[in-house]
């Protein structure tokens, strides 16, 4: 039976921007590189981690897939949410707004860790410490906020973003190599 896709994988686009752009900005959240990660991290929140995330999304919805699809429309819808906050409504000043907005990205990312079970290991894995990233990055950025539950919200984002480029790699080398170079694991 022929390939029924019109479009090539779209995953490994929206894993490598939403895991780049998780990198910048947990590194600045885990307090390596403070103002140089959050700079780094808006520009691709902006470009990588929400166009074209957002991109991959639409391209999901071409190849019927819901999961990826909803996923990276909504990431990618995340990261141009979260330029927006930053750039425009001045959302940083705001009391308990950062707090509300990962609040909803929590909540979110729960139903979509629920789902990522019928995935693979690799992709249930993200959304596992993703939601671990969310719960303690809401926590951090509550009322005075509380700069330890962040950096640890920023440690576990790194491991998140770490996890997302294995996925994004392996998606690309098994297809390139037509064989499985990087393992993701089948889930039952």
């Amino acid at each position: 039976m022929a390939d029924e896709h019109k479009v090539a994988d779209p995953g490994p686009l929206g894993l490598a921007g939403f895991a780049m752009t998780t990198f910048a900005l947990s590194s600045a959240n885990a307090g390596i590189w403070k103002g140089g990660g959050l700079t780094v991290a808006i520009s691709l929140a902006l470009v990588y981690g929400g166009i074209a995330q957002f991109a991959a999304g639409m391209w999901e919805f071409v190849r019927k897939n819901t999961f990826g699809a909803l996923a990276f429309t909504s990431y990618g819808a995340f990261w141009l949410g979260l330029y927006a906050f930053i750039n425009w409504n001045g959302g940083l000043k705001a009391t308990n707004a950062l707090g509300v907005y990962l609040l909803a990205w929590t909540i979110f990312t729960f139903y979509m860790m629920i789902g990522s079970f019928k995935t693979n290991v690799g992709l249930a894995s993200v959304f596992v410490v993703l939601e671990a990233t969310f719960i303690f990055l809401t926590i951090g950025n509550w009322d005075a906020g509380h700069s330890n539950m962040v950096k640890v919200g920023g440690w576990l984002g790194i491991v998140t973003a770490i996890l997302a480029w294995y996925c994004s790699a392996a998606a690309v080398l098994n297809d390139t190599y037509k064989r499985t170079v990087l393992p993701l694991g089948p889930l039952a």
